[in-house]
Parts: structure tokens; sequence; C-alpha cells
């Protein structure tokens, strides 16, 4: 009987570990003041890819207390579509128009992943990501490319779950998006 409770007490104290998590990846965008001389009469058509060669189906792994790999953490929105998105919203701040024609601007999205980083009392979530902006003109001719990369840590965590690694992909997100909105080179060849 008492080898019974504790495999039930095993099986029900680590069930958290054994079952998927969905999280949701919105861009919080922030008011921007600064707009960009001549803007208001470029028109921009912002497209996107999922260009991600690993872990497409998810965006974290739950881990145990030991580190080891559990379930999924998968995203309920489409984080490709959320990273254009989140450039069509800041391209807006700026003073760009946002239309079906104009200069294309595809965002790619190459890497998007929270890793848990266990310790002795407390871990941390890990988050990094990578974003490829392109930019060509209405005959197809490139003006623009460039890679973006950014991280953020969610320090002294205690469980490996979901919410802590939406925290630590949404600062990640944020991060990137402020880079790529404040990168006066592809300010430039949207204004050529």
């Amino acid at each position: 009987m008492r080898n019974l409770i504790t495999l039930i007490i095993l099986v029900v104290s680590s069930g958290c570990a054994l079952t998927q998590d969905t999280i949701n990846i919105p861009y919080e965008g922030k008011a921007n003041l600064i707009v960009v001389e001549g803007a208001e009469s470029i028109e921009v058509l912002v497209k996107h890819e999922d260009k991600r060669t690993v872990y497409k189906d998810r965006v974290s792994t739950k881990k145990n207390g030991y580190g080891m790999e559990m379930a999924k953490i998968v995203a309920e929105n489409d984080i490709a579509k959320t990273f254009a998105d989140a450039i069509k919203f800041e391209l807006q701040n700026l003073g760009f128009k946002i239309g079906d024609n104009g200069k294309k601007l595809t965002v790619e999205l190459v890497r998007f992943y929270n890793d848990f980083k266990m310790g002795f009392f407390a871990g941390d979530a890990v988050a990094d990501g990578l974003i490829n902006v392109a930019i060509k003109d209405e005959s197809g001719e490139f003006l623009f490319s460039k890679s973006y990369e950014g991280g953020a840590i969610e320090p002294n965590i205690q469980l490996a779950l979901g919410h802590n690694a939406e925290i630590a992909l949404k600062k990640t997100m944020a991060n990137i998006v402020e880079k790529i909105a404040h990168d006066k080179d592809m300010h430039s060849a949207l204004l050529k």
C-alpha cells in the first residue's frame, strides 16, 4: 500500500512537466515619439516567413528538477506573423504607410526559443531569437538585408514551465523588434 501511495504522489507531482503548455507571446509595443523624415510618402508591404529548421513545433520545452526535457511549450499565436505585425506597428509609428504596394519588406523568423538553465536553488529562463529582414523595391531589386539577434533572461525561476518561458520570450521579441525599428540603415533603404 505504501508503494502505491508513493507512486500516486510521484505521478501527480510530475504531471505538470508531462503535459504540454500553450502560451501566448504578443508584441507589446510602446509609443514612439520619433518620426522618420519623408516616411509619410513611402508605402511598405510587410510579409513574413517561418524559416525555423529546429524547434518549429515549439518555443520551449519543460524541464524537470534534474534538467531533463519533458513536455513541449507551444505558442498559440503564429510567431512569424506576430513579428511581422510588430514591425508593421513600429513602421507606422515611424511614419511609414503600410499597404499592399510599394517596397516589400520580408520578415524571416530563423530562431525563437527559450531554454531553461537549472541551478541548485533556482534556474533561469534564457530566450533568444534571430530575425532576417530583407527589403526589395517595386521591381524586385534588393535594397537591404540584415539579421537581427536578441535575447532575454528571466532569472531566479523555480519551475521550468510555460509562464516563465513566456516572460523571457516576450522580452526577447521586444528586444529584437526595437533593434529593427531603430536601425537607421533600414530607414534609409525604405526611403530610397
